[in-house]
């Protein structure tokens, strides 16, 4: 599944809201006889790092002895990572990420998500709050000389919302001179200037500021990853994608500086998930939940300069 179809599909779908599907038997109960055991879930599946596996990086033994993980991440990012308020529970494509790591450095999904906005990633990071950011970090030259990446682990694309109501916008040069918002410190900022020359910019720190910019009549658009605009128009009718993914966005997990043999540690563990299954299982739980048809095949571990 190419990002192009990502949003044709989610165009298509429109404003679906997220179905959580049940089971449901018509029948009569079993008579006698013990009941069949519920399947294991993607997360009693995963695996877990051998003692040779840990010692090899300090990093990862210091987080085994600690008993948790320290992820860097959002909470507001529907399909990716979004807390649930009455659980209390976050969920999506890379928060279930970060508890198949935490499973696997620990032995169980014991982990605690430290909000980390665009603009603080690299921060806590280099200050050692979070063991690794997992936040659709698109991977570039100029942040990995500051963090070191691993994988990359998926491949998005910047993309433009508008009001459900725009009709005269379809691709980035239609955002000359025109009002537009996007997340500081995201190489949205970067891809519109290149796009979009004249272009009057708006920043603001969280993506939910730029849905109430947007809604509120600041500007006429909102360009952003199209994995994440994918759920915020997946949640809100209000909001539409009107252009095809202009650029090519790979995602890495964050660590810290040149911690190369955690580094090797956290690759070795995206394989595993890859070649397991548990990969595209997680994506067919989150994303798929608004693409049909099978799982895209994960890119290649260090296929992007800064990886």
């Amino acid at each position: 599944m190419t990002t192009a179809s990502l949003l044709r599909t989610v165009v298509a779908l429109g404003a679906v809201g997220l179905l959580a599907l049940t089971g449901c038997s018509g029948g009569a109960a079993p008579v006698g006889g013990a009941a069949p055991s519920a399947p294991l879930s993607l997360l009693d599946r995963a695996p877990v790092a051998s003692e040779a596996e840990i010692a090899a990086s300090p990093t990862a033994a210091a987080i085994r002895e600690r008993g948790q993980l320290l992820i860097g991440g959002e909470l507001d990012l529907p399909l990716m990572s979004q807390r649930n308020p009455i659980t209390g529970e976050t969920v999506g494509f890379d928060a279930t990420l970060g508890k198949l790591l935490a499973k696997y450095l620990i032995g169980e999904p014991n982990l605690k998500v430290v909000r980390s906005i665009s603009e603080t990633r690299e921060a806590v990071l280099q200050t050692g709050t979070v063991d690794a950011v997992i936040s659709t970090y698109t991977i570039t030259p100029e942040r990995a000389r500051k963090i070191s990446f691993a994988g990359p682990y998926l491949v998005s694309g910047q993309a433009i919302a508008t009001l459900s109501t725009e009709n005269r916008i379809s691709s980035p040069a239609d955002l000359a001179g025109k009002k537009v918002v996007a997340v500081s410190g995201t190489t949205s900022v970067d891809a519109i200037k290149r796009s979009a020359p004249g272009v009057q910019l708006s920043t603001f720190g969280a993506a939910t500021e730029c849905i109430q910019a947007l809604e509120a009549g600041s500007a006429v658009a909102y360009v952003h990853d199209m994995t994440l605009l994918a759920g915020t128009a997946q949640l809100n009718d209000k909001i539409q994608i009107v252009s095809e993914p202009f650029t090519d966005e790979s995602y890495g997990i964050g660590i810290r500086h040149g911690d190369e043999s955690f580094k090797e540690f956290v690759n070795d563990w995206l394989v595993k998930i890859q070649q397991s299954g548990l990969w595209g299982e997680n994506w067919t739980e989150t994303l798929g939940q608004v693409v049909p048809g099978d799982p895209p095949k994960p890119p290649p571990i260090g296929s992007v300069p800064g990886s």
